[in-house]
């Protein structure tokens, strides 16, 4: 989310276009700084359709706000918790629930305050947190000018911790939830912490901009991938591997 904070769709899709190409498979959930230009004719909403044809990949759903499709052997489901749209935790479950993919993400752009560390509010409820970790798929979520991400978790709202490893375990009942929000609008200093946090790259650590990457099908390993954020002066905050037994 927040494609644009000049509420310029064209402008951001033109900017993923000339360096990542028109037929790159981008993907995006509402965020507060797009609901201006969401809906109508050249909004983000448009765009993103635009693309996910030009892709031939089908969805279902309010695409970026209540949705849901399949990209090469990943479930995404993209919401809008707090932001738009409604029952957005009953549409996790009911989807997770009839899905067989191992790999399953569940993407939305703001935050409970304890899942990003710096200023946040509560603005999503525990539910989808809870509906997302009930089957076994990860969080990845932005709003917060930073990068975090949790250990293992067995329950999102009390954090309980279910392992501290660099190689996670995901599966029904266990997951993590990941704060990717360093695309380049400012980077914001820490103000909360826990010991739930298995990595934390904010202002206070001197960081910069920069993404999170996946690697699925580590080593020809269909239940395997490789993590890693790495800033852009090439520098790799965090590095983890996750092992999915979803199904299992």
């Amino acid at each position: 989310g927040d494609g644009h904070y000049k509420h310029d769709p064209k402008k951001w899709d033109a900017d993923i276009n000339a360096i990542l190409g028109k037929k790159f498979p981008y993907f995006a959930s509402i965020g507060n700084h797009d609901v201006k230009k969401w809906h109508g004719a050249d909004g983000y909403q448009e765009v993103i359709e635009e693309r996910f044809k030009r892709l031939k990949i089908s969805w279902d759903g309010d695409l970026g706000v209540k949705s849901a499709f399949h990209y090469k052997n990943i479930y995404f489901i993209m919401v809008g918790p707090g932001i738009m749209g409604e029952d957005h935790a009953e549409y996790i479950d009911d989807l997770l629930d009839e899905d067989t993919s191992i790999w399953r993400i569940c993407c939305w752009h703001k935050n409970q305050t304890r899942m990003q560390v710096g200023g946040k509010k509560d603005e999503t409820g525990w539910e989808v947190y809870e509906e997302a970790r009930e089957g076994g798929a990860i969080i990845a979520t932005g709003h917060e000018h930073s990068y975090s991400r949790t250990h293992l978790l067995s329950n999102m709202e009390s954090r309980t911790i279910a392992s501290t490893s660099d190689t996670l375990e995901i599966r029904r009942g266990r997951t993590f939830a990941v704060v990717s929000g360093l695309g380049g609008k400012s980077i914001r200093a820490q103000k909360q912490k826990g010991n739930w946090w298995a990595s934390i790259y904010t202002a206070d650590q001197g960081a910069n901009f920069g993404a999170l990457f996946g690697i699925f099908n580590r080593n020809g390993e269909a239940n395997m991938a490789e993590f890693y954020f790495k800033d852009i002066t090439g520098k790799v905050v965090d590095r983890f591997w996750v092992r999915s037994k979803v199904g299992n």
